[in-house]
């Protein structure tokens, strides 16, 4: 099975990761970055009317958009379950 390269958007680096606590952080990014190898866990969900997959990891959520024809993984958004969906 081949990688998937993995993109974090600004928001996500500037805004979203630096407001999770550390330890939560840290458990984050080894959920993202297990996107690599697997971009569809089976716990993942497609958004209804969007691109966009959700992926839970305790009370925050990762929202991300998977191009398989690049094999390419785009984090577009982290936050706390009740502010991720909110634009």
């Amino acid at each position: 099975m081949a990688l998937y390269n993995l993109i974090l958007n600004k928001q996500v680096r500037k805004k979203d990761l630096p407001k999770v606590p550390t330890k939560t952080r840290r458990k984050l990014i080894d959920t993202i970055g297990d996107l690599r190898t697997n971009p569809r866990p089976a716990d993942s969900v497609k958004l209804t009317n969007r691109e966009e997959y959700k992926l839970r990891s305790g009370s925050y959520r990762i929202l991300y958009v998977v191009n398989d024809r690049q094999q390419l993984v785009e984090v577009r958004k982290v936050g706390h379950r009740g502010q991720v969906y909110k634009n």
